[in-house]
């Protein structure tokens, strides 16, 4: 157990930031799970820069690696190119 005040208030503020970090992440991939679902291009056009700007901030956060994240959105940029070269 922890001894010092400066310890406590550590544990307090890095259980407060998984919760935060988890939340991001897990909006973000049910974001990027309803795109990868989409059929319509027009609404998928329309969805690409606000889950892209989510995955950038995933990345930013080091909550997700940044190759993952680059993985993530060339893969979602290449689906909502074929839906509406389709």
């Amino acid at each position: 157990m922890a001894n010092h005040k400066s310890a406590l208030k550590r544990i307090r503020r890095n259980e407060k930031r998984r919760v935060n970090n988890r939340y991001y992440a897990k909006t973000t991939r049910n974001a990027i799970r309803r795109l990868r679902d989409m059929s319509d291009a027009k609404e998928a056009g329309t969805q690409l820069p606000s889950i892209v700007a989510m995955i950038d901030r995933l990345a930013k956060r080091n909550i997700i690696h940044n190759n993952k994240a680059a993985n993530l959105k060339s893969k979602l940029t290449r689906h909502v190119n074929k839906l509406a070269s389709a």
